[in-house]
């Protein structure tokens, strides 16, 4: 059985998540954006009523991962409001202006997270370098990667995937996900030996999870 972190882009899919066995929540708005930080009111409600752990995407907007100055002013705003409405974690990613890891940027939402855990989230499937890029997440004081190995999708992707649980070795926790859904995990698992999966379980297009999908993933 795996781990499952379901991407809820509405708090009705993070009740069917939470209801149907997810072991996390990744918590975002802007579902057509790839994810964006979700509203705060909607983050307190919604934690009153789910004792799974609660990740929170802190992202201004969709589109490249590289911000101006008022943008990362906005991201550490918003990491510390976010911060005492008592999640679990924080999801994020930052990369220079030459598509590498920010090592600077990075660390300081670490440092402002911290004790929380947190995830470097797909801006790594856009940075250079398969290693490299690794060993500068582990450095930024990351707890887990969520990638589908710099490419398009897992299934793609399943080479690289595996060679950063190999390369990580217990430093840090690949996420596998983007692209997978019930019909690929265990496929993927078994060829990349990793533990813990990512997936909207959306199967129809919309914007909901489908507990059947949730079930699923969660079974397979």
């Amino acid at each position: 059985m795996s781990k499952i972190e379901i991407a809820c882009f509405n708090p009705h899919s993070a009740i069917v998540a939470f209801e149907n066995g997810a072991d996390r929540i990744e918590l975002c708005d802007g579902l057509s954006e790839g994810g964006t930080t979700p509203d705060f009111e909607t983050t307190k409600k919604l934690r009153e009523k789910i004792n799974i752990p609660v990740f929170v995407m802190i992202r201004p907007r969709g589109g490249n991962f590289t911000y101006t100055n008022e943008e990362f002013e906005q991201m550490k705003s918003e990491l510390t409001q976010l911060k005492s409405h008592n999640v679990d974690g924080f999801v994020f990613g930052i990369l220079d202006e030459n598509d590498e890891v920010n090592m600077e940027q990075n660390k300081t939402l670490v440092e402002i997270a911290y004790p929380l855990p947190c995830t470097f989230h797909r801006a790594f499937d856009r940075a250079k370098g398969l290693e490299s890029s690794l060993e500068k997440v582990i450095s930024c004081g990351f707890k887990t990667i969520l990638t589908s190995g710099q490419k398009p999708n897992v299934s793609e992707g399943k080479e690289n995937l595996k060679k950063l649980v190999e390369l990580s070795n217990g430093r840090i926790e690949i996420l596998v996900g983007g692209g997978l859904r019930s019909t690929n995990i265990q496929d993927i698992r078994e060829f990349t030996n990793a533990a813990y999966f990512h997936s909207s379980a959306i199967t129809d297009g919309g914007q909901f999870a489908d507990a059947d999908e949730v079930i699923a993933l969660k079974n397979k």
